[in-house]
């Protein structure tokens, strides 16, 4: 007997045999019935979980030290501009963050530094220069937003390219609702973030969000884990690469973009924009950078 159609609507049913006629309403899986079709996400792994801060203050600088890989691989430096930063779980009003000089390819965790919201680096590696731009940044986000674990920001080349433009994301992709109402657009540009003031109106304009677009300066992103924020970078990094490859053709062509109605971006954000699928999602990158690097990252 030849199998139900995956384009012709098939009533469901029997057979005159007592066999059952599936259903074909779930055109992608011929067979399946629709009740079964209607697939249920699973669960994502969840972030460990440690008694002993110490233990998870070790773990999470690993981590740390894995993310600037990944931001090296991906050529997310430029020179010695760009910093991603940790919440101390010893000492929460503390975070960790790269030397100011260090190649984001060559970080190791024990060349990680510690600052407190004073701008003083009270431990870390041998080389002690803070970035005073990752402070006046990351330390007004990390005092603004405690559900903050890690904050993410770097002068990568769409991030930056389409921040030139001074305007928010479209809706155009699957991926690009990640970010539907979950993305600032920071509308000014003063030079090098090297003063208080900056650094507060950034991480205002960022509000309860989970990314921003800097004008004429570049990508930042949040996460309550380390993965999510390096995912979202990733993630925002491509969408502002689509959409400026999607506006030049649809533009020399005289058209315009296919924008994603409100409604199912905002049904597409819940599955794909949570704190746990940016989490999950990171785990690839993560994996491969463990292949790759072995124990070299965790010294």
């Amino acid at each position: 007997m030849a199998p139900p159609s995956a384009i012709s609507p098939e009533r469901a049913g029997k057979h005159q045999n007592g066999d059952q006629i599936p259903s074909t309403r779930a055109p992608h899986e011929p067979g399946i019935s629709e009740s079964k079709a209607k697939v249920q996400m699973p669960k994502f792994p969840q972030p460990p979980t440690f008694a002993d801060k110490y233990a998870e203050r070790d773990y999470l600088k690993g981590r740390l030290a894995a993310a600037f890989r990944i931001f090296g691989k991906y050529g997310y430096d430029e020179g010695v501009a760009g910093h991603i930063t940790l919440r101390d779980p010893v000492r929460p009003d503390t975070f960790w963050v790269n030397p100011f000089g260090v190649a984001f390819s060559l970080i190791k965790k024990s060349d990680l530094i510690q600052v407190d919201h004073d701008g003083n680096v009270i431990d870390g590696g041998e080389v002690r220069l803070l970035n005073s731009a990752a402070f006046m940044i990351h330390g007004a986000i990390h005092r603004n937003r405690p559900d903050v674990l890690c904050a993410a920001h770097s002068h990568s080349i769409y991030g930056r390219s389409f921040c030139s433009l001074g305007r928010n994301l479209d809706m155009i992709t699957q991926d690009s609702c990640s970010f539907y109402d979950d993305l600032a657009l920071y509308e000014s540009f003063n030079g090098i973030v090297l003063a208080e003031k900056e650094g507060n109106d950034i991480a205002a304009c960022l509000g309860n969000k989970k990314a921003a677009l800097l004008q004429n300066h570049g990508l930042l992103t949040v996460g309550g884990t380390i993965e999510a924020a390096v995912f979202w970078f990733i993630s925002l990094e491509k969408c502002c690469q689509a959409q400026l490859l999607a506006d030049a053709a649809a533009g020399g062509r005289g058209h315009e973009t296919v924008k994603i109605h409100d409604d199912d971006a905002a049904f597409t954000y819940k599955t794909i924009g949570s704190p746990m699928a940016g989490f999950f999602s990171a785990k690839p990158q993560f994996d491969i950078i463990e292949r790759e690097c072995g124990p070299d990252y965790l010294q």
